[in-house]
């Protein structure tokens, strides 16, 4: 029986019901959430696995809500009824896909004169009722949005809007002290003088600094304005791989990016990165805040997130059991369950293959497992390009917890996987994220499994065939249960042939007879 809405209940939050009754879940039954910013609207509906959840419909209108609230004090009246026509096509949207909505409001709406009747207005033309947050929840939720992503990170989590500008601490899988600030774009926009705003933000960055405290740990950057800049930065290097979320900079980047912006035809550089006019006109003053705050906190490093406030209302309500879940496995595990040949196997190959990675840390053998729960997801695919759908599935796809690095090294084995050679292929500008002796153990991994799979056509308890490895004598050993010798026919050999030749290896079969 779903549990009855009740929107004061202090555990379920703007959702008015528990999105997560048992703990031991693990897919997350569809669900949507509409974040009403200064800047813009968007609705998010996630479905997918429950600890990482998947984007099944994103989509968002740039209005404006906060354009000139410091002159007015009021919502700007293009931006409110481009506002409302957006909630009005999200709430129908929703009616189609049988789902309810949770909409959050931020700064423009919290601060505006007019907030409560554009409130009531939404709530009588749509039924949508809004839930208006202040600062510092703002923050807290951003910041666990990022933990959604990050399980156990720590760090400073910056969370920029149009209008407003949040700052939370993140240790041990929790949240600690935050602050908001209006060091928002549109905020700093209408200072018009540009002595004016660095005045501005100095002055408040001192105070956030010194409510703050040292930081010298990662600086994790949410929001639209941040991952536009980060998109600047891929351009200024020609980096090769454009998945912002986990993109990562440093204190140098921030430098010559700010620079390079400044000296740049903001139009033409708007075009060569694919952002709206009315982000990239907000995209000058979010870097002069970006400098200053890089200047006064001394992170370590910087990663952009792709998750903020969204994610952090799903994360608020996860058991603490969920939460410990590792998001990428949980999502290749949904992955594999929805489009696996055989679903399970994933878990009997990552068996098989472990012999082969003797001295690899966790951090390894968890991307090693992730790729054997992928490897046969996209056997719908034409076989001609069943590698590089692999490979793009890897590098692009919605997947938690991966830095750019792995990303490419989960895809090349993928790609490996179905195919001997990665030669000619159009992800070659993608390899040099990868040193040589990472190259080549994604490429044993992969025909590892392609091996694997000649082996097994269902999950069994006992593996029918097992590998040995010994690098200081290069011997890679195939030992062969009896039922599994009919198995090992001459493809399954020249597969075998080809991980030896990987490695380096001489080969030995055992075959069990009688």
């Amino acid at each position: 029986m779903d549990a009855i809405a009740d929107p004061d209940h202090p555990e379920w939050g703007p959702f008015g019901r528990p999105l997560f009754d048992d703990p031991e879940a693990r897919k997350l039954a569809r669900v949507g959430v509409v974040d009403i910013g200064s800047n813009s609207v968007r609705l998010v509906v996630f479905d997918g696995a429950a600890r990482s959840p998947a984007y099944f419909y994103n989509e968002k209108v740039m209005c404006g809500l906060g354009a000139g609230m410091a002159e007015t004090g009021r919502l700007n009246p293009e931006g409110r009824a481009r506002a409302a026509s957006a909630l009005a096509r999200f709430a129908r949207l929703a009616d189609s896909m049988g789902i309810e909505l949770t909409a959050v409001a931020t700064a423009a709406v919290r601060d505006a004169e007019d907030g409560p009747a554009f409130r009531e207005e939404v709530e009588r033309d749509t039924g949508l009722k809004i839930w208006v947050i202040d600062g510092e929840e703002e923050a807290r939720l951003s910041a666990q949005g990022v933990l959604l992503g990050w399980p156990g990170s720590y760090g400073l989590v910056c969370d920029i809007g149009g209008s407003s500008m949040e700052l939370a601490e993140i240790s041990q899988g929790r949240v600690g002290r935050r602050v908001t600030s209006d060091l928002g774009p549109l905020k700093l926009r209408d200072l018009g003088d540009k002595k004016a705003r660095e005045k501005r933000i100095k002055q408040v960055m001192a105070g956030l600094s010194k409510t703050m405290g040292t930081q010298r740990d990662r600086l994790f950057l949410v929001g639209g304005s941040w991952r536009a800049i980060a998109r600047i930065d891929m351009e200024r290097r020609d980096y090769p791989l454009h998945v912002l979320h986990e993109y990562r900079m440093d204190a140098q980047a921030v430098k010559d990016t700010v620079a390079f912006i400044e000296a740049a035809d903001l139009e033409e550089l708007r075009g060569r990165c694919s952002l709206s006019s009315s982000r990239m006109a907000l995209v000058p003053y979010a870097a002069e805040v970006l400098k200053r705050l890089v200047a006064d906190f001394e992170p370590k490093d910087i990663a952009i997130s792709s998750y903020g406030i969204r994610e952090g209302l799903l994360y608020e309500q996860m058991p603490q059991k969920l939460r410990q879940r590792d998001p990428l496995i949980e999502s290749c595990r949904f992955a594999e369950a929805k489009d696996a040949r055989v679903p399970g196997y994933g878990k009997t190959l990552y068996r098989f293959v472990t012999p082969l990675f003797p001295e690899a840390d966790a951090a390894m053998m968890r991307i090693v497992k992730a790729a054997c729960l992928l490897h046969d997801v996209s056997w719908r695919a034409h076989p001609d390009y069943r590698a590089e759908t692999c490979f793009d599935n890897a590098t692009r796809a919605n997947l938690g917890g991966l830095k750019h690095g792995e990303r490419v090294w989960l895809g090349l084995a993928l790609l490996h996987r179905y195919k001997n050679k990665r030669e000619g292929t159009r992800f070659e500008d993608l390899f040099p994220l990868l040193d040589e002796g990472e190259i080549r153990s994604a490429e044993v991994l992969g025909k590892a499994m392609r091996l694997g799979a000649m082996l097994w056509m269902d999950e069994v308890s006992e593996a029918g065939a097992s590998l040995d490895w010994t690098p200081e004598t290069r011997k890679l050993t195939l030992s062969l249960a009896r039922r599994a010798v009919p198995l090992f026919g001459e493809v399954a050999e020249s597969r075998f042939k080809s991980l030896a030749n990987s490695l380096g290896a001489e080969t030995e079969v055992l075959a069990e007879t009688g």
